[in-house]
This record gives C-alpha cells, sequence and structure tokens, in this order.
C-alpha cells in the first residue's frame, strides 16, 4: 500500500512549538498517515508522543555534524553532535536507522553541501523550508541522480499548519521497519511545495512567545 509521511517534523522538545495536540490536528487535515519525529540532537519529543497516541510516529533525530546537519530515522538514541558527516552517518547506521541528507543546499540550514555521499541511505530533495525553495531541490536531485540514491521530502515544520507541506508518499505497510526498508530500497517519491513567507514570521512570533511565557 501506499503512505503519505512527513519524514521532518520538530516538536516543543527542541526549537519548535509543534505540540503533539498540534501535530495529530495538522497531520490528519494534510492526509498523512504517520509523520517522523526529527527534534534537534534529542530523541525525548519523538519516544513521549509514541507513547501518548495510536497515530504512526518515526522516531529520528536531526543531528548537528561538524559537517551540517543530518536526519536519523528509526533512532531511539541520542546521536553525538560535532562528529564529521561520515562518522555521523556510521553512528546512525549502528544505532539501527538510516541517515538522511536533509535540506543539503539550503542556505541559513547548517547544510551539508558538497559532503553528501554514497554513505547516506537517501537524500531530502524537497525541504519545504528550505530558500532558494526551486534552486534547493535542483541541485539536490542531481546529487541524487550522481549518487543513485533514494529521494524524500520533508516539511522541516517547526509550527503546526507547516506540517505536511511537503511529504514522501512510499510503498509500505504502516510501521515503522517498512516504512525504512521501503526508503532504503528507493520505494517512495518526494512531493511538496515552499512553506508560505507569512507562516514562517508566524512561527517566528509564536516560537518566541513561547520563551518569553515559559518559566526560568
Amino acid at each position: 500500500m501506499q503512505i503519505k509521511v512527513d519524514l521532518h517534523v520538530h516538536t516543543i522538545y527542541s526549537d519548535s512549538v509543534i505540540t503533539l495536540k498540534d501535530l495529530l490536528f495538522y497531520a490528519k487535515k494534510r492526509g498523512l498517515n504517520a509523520v517522523a519525529i526529527t527534534d534537534h540532537n534529542c530523541v525525548e519529543g519523538a519516544a513521549k508522543f509514541q507513547k501518548e497516541t495510536d497515530f504512526l510516529i518515526i522516531p529520528g533525530i536531526e543531528v548537528s555534524s561538524m559537517h551540517g546537519h543530518i536526519v536519523g530515522l528509526n533512532v531511539d538514541k541520542v546521536i553525538p553532535r560535532g562528529l564529521t558527516a561520515d562518522e555521523t552517518v556510521d553512528r546512525i547506521h549502528q544505532a539501527g536507522g538510516i541517515a538522511i541528507a536533509c535540506h543539503p543546499y539550503a542556505r541559513f540550514k547548517n547544510s551539508l553541501g558538497n559532503h553528501v555521499n554514497s554513505r547516506f541511505d537517501a537524500i531530502e530533495v524537497i525541504n519545504a523550508c528550505a530558500t532558494p525553495f526551486k534552486k534547493c531541490i535542483i541541485e539536490a536531485q542531481k546529487t541524487a541522480d550522481l549518487l543513485k540514491l533514494p529521494r524524500v521530502a520533508g516539511t522541516d515544520a517547526h509550527f503546526g499548519p507547516q506540517i505536511g507541506h511537503a511529504y514522501t508518499v512510499i510503498d509500505a505497510q504502516p510501521n515503522v521497519q517498512s516504512i525504512i526498508d521501503a526508503i532504503k530500497t528507493g520505494r517512495c517519491q518526494p512531493f511538496g511545495e515552499p512553506v508560505p513567507f507569512l507562516m514562517k514570521l508566524k512561527k517566528q512570533y509564536y516560537y518566541y512567545k513561547r520563551k518569553i511565557q515559559r518559566p526560568t
């Protein structure tokens, strides 16, 4: 069967304002069957959300490597930050996950650029928050072609309404291992559109509002 998954979503456990309520509301509104939670350098959000809902959550992490950000899917342990890209990919594999070169050519996102190589399991060719959107897609597609790697998409959502602006259609059963296996073997197709600029501004507003209101 085909399932629709946003493979790159952040929560209140990193630098996002997305709660479990937000995630469920917007995921269902967008017709998603699953969401990957990929908080920055932590796995607490994915673990907690998995326990609190029957909606399919793929545990993950976005690791700050020495050479840029790398998403690990099917990872439930923290991968140390600051390692080289290759070392980070190896650690993700050792943890039982797959390594995704996320937003590899986006500006202002600590992107990997020319550090993407064949050790990765897939490339995020569409990131709904990447700038410049079309150019990022073209460059990522070229790299995916060159390295013969599967292509995926994710929103990189940090604000509920952003969820599902980019997604991956995957030929898999609705469980984590089936999804991971399908991505590794290229049984996936990316789709997406850019997050509107006004929505990005709203995200910033709610993010700073949350920081101000958070108890010290």
